[in-house]
């Protein structure tokens, strides 16, 4: 008699076990990876939070980094759903590597500003005052999205900015010049926004000369393709677009 209730004791045990086991299978496959490109980490995490709230038993991951980082990862075989990027020309390395599922979508748009100490106590006022000496300017690697920019807008001023370093994202840039490892970086509006009294942006004409429009695309490997479109259209629609718009991104 004891030797079958053990028996049946152990039954339950497995039943228990295998539910549970069933039930995180079922959250995994409700689970979307985005990689997003850095300046979108603050509005995508909102997005994210909404989107998770919207979609009961659905999580949305993220990996943000340097777009061109994110595009090196993808061909390498990581594993996403969905890839955003801070410009055309990194999704187009990711449409020419055959990682796009369907045509991508432009959903905003980005210029670059200068981020300085609070006060800025150098004083920077210009473009040009980046060229000076002794000044220690901290940009974006040229791969990088906000280096191609800051490249294109050197380039129609006429003028070459020597930084002491090249940052593979944008957050990177923000970084050096926040813990006062540089005077001055050329970083996103969107950037200088979210940074606070952590920083001060000083705006430049030429900066209109090099705006990023910002695509995003679901991906072959993709395992949750509805789940993926679904959260595609959480970024192009009406909230998804007004929670850009707080974050200081224009309409693409």
């Amino acid at each position: 008699m004891k030797q079958s209730k053990v028996f049946a004791s152990a039954a339950t045990l497995a039943l228990v076990l295998s539910a549970c086991g069933s039930g995180d299978e079922a959250e995994d496959s409700q689970t979307i990876m985005v990689f997003a490109a850095a300046s979108l980490k603050s509005a995508f995490t909102e997005i994210g939070e909404q989107f998770n709230a919207d979609n009961p038993g659905t999580r949305v991951k993220f990996s943000f980094a340097g777009s061109s980082d994110l595009v090196t990862q993808l061909t390498q075989g990581a594993p996403a759903d969905v890839f955003a990027s801070a410009d055309t020309g990194n999704m187009d390395k990711a449409t020419q590597a055959g990682l796009l599922d369907g045509e991508p979508v432009n959903f905003a748009s980005n210029t670059l500003t200068i981020a300085v100490a609070p006060g800025n106590p150098k004083p920077i006022t210009s473009f040009r005052d980046l060229t000076k000496p002794g000044l220690a300017v901290v940009v974006c690697a040229q791969q990088v999205p906000c280096g191609s920019a800051a490249q294109r807008v050197e380039e129609a001023a006429g003028m070459d900015i020597t930084p002491v370093s090249e940052e593979t994202s944008v957050s990177d840039v923000l970084n050096k010049v926040t813990t006062g490892q540089a005077d001055a970086g050329l970083v996103y509006v969107t950037d200088a926004t979210g940074a606070g009294d952590k920083v001060t942006a000083v705006p430049f004409p030429e900066s209109a000369g090099a705006v990023n429009t910002y695509p995003i695309a679901a991906l072959k490997s993709a395992e949750h393709e509805e789940l993926a479109r679904k959260f595609i259209d959480a970024v192009t629609s009406q909230a998804g677009q007004a929670t850009l718009t707080a974050a200081g991104f224009a309409k693409p």
